[in-house]
């Protein structure tokens, strides 16, 4: 069978090839854990080329549909959620500091509605365990703890709405905001005090099961922390760009 054109360039064709992977997996032809067949064979069925069927793989490989065992051939994966939504942090890694704005952004979108739904369906043992952490934050001092419980409490709430899908998408842009905000807690000497009580007052919400309370505070933290990130951000470039030239 012969291959398609390629004349439209290789990103369409690769396009192409893509899509009709996608659609042999979306109408069960691929099922989950289906091994696909031998590259030069499924390269003739779907009219492609074989270096844009590799690129096809390896796209659907990077966004965790497909799983490719060295040895053993290329298998769709089981297609959950998280799986799928885990595949986004190996994306949001390429981000810059220049691009951590947005990634606040983004957190300020996601964690205060989160929080919201955590309201209204976590328990009485994970408020436990919230609270136990937020105490066990009061004792810390070294930036780096720190930050790693305040990710695990946040980490927590969400995990409270039950929904992986949401769980994974947090926690993509949590992790890549927490070399900053391990800079705040460096340089800012009232960090432990400001934490705590913001902590609190989510946890206070969550406890009333309030989902405006838990919206509003939740959004109270993470726009003050945005906000001093951004300030400090800006003096750092504002004082590089006014360095005399070497």
């Amino acid at each position: 069978m012969a291959s398609r054109k390629e004349g439209g360039g290789v990103g369409s064709v690769v396009d192409e090839a893509i899509g009709l992977l996608k659609r042999r997996i979306e109408t069960g032809e691929f099922a989950p854990g289906h091994r696909l067949p031998p590259e030069a064979t499924l390269a003739a069925e779907l009219q492609l080329s074989r270096p844009s069927l590799r690129e096809a793989v390896r796209a659907l490989a990077m966004a965790g549909v497909l799983e490719v065992r060295r040895g053993d051939g290329t298998f769709v994966t089981d297609l959950r959620p998280d799986r799928l939504l885990n595949a986004i942090g190996s994306f949001l890694e390429l981000a810059q500091d220049t691009g951590i704005g947005e990634m606040f952004e983004c957190r300020k979108v996601l964690e205060p509605g989160a929080t919201a739904l955590a309201a209204t369906r976590i328990d009485d043992r994970a408020l436990a365990g919230l609270r136990e952490r937020i105490e066990r934050m009061r004792t810390l001092q070294d930036p780096e703890e720190l930050v790693r419980e305040d990710l695990a409490f946040h980490a927590d709430i969400v995990a409270a709405t039950g929904n992986l899908t949401l769980q994974s998408l947090v926690s993509s842009v949590s992790q890549l905001t927490a070399r900053a905000r391990i800079w705040r807690a460096l340089v800012k000497s009232d960090v432990l005090s400001w934490t705590h009580q913001q902590h609190m007052d989510i946890y206070t919400a969550l406890s009333a099961h309030d989902s405006l309370a838990a919206f509003t505070a939740a959004t109270r933290h993470v726009s003050d922390v945005e906000s001093w990130v951004r300030e400090r951000l800006d003096a750092v470039r504002e004082h590089e760009e006014n360095l005399p030239d070497r």
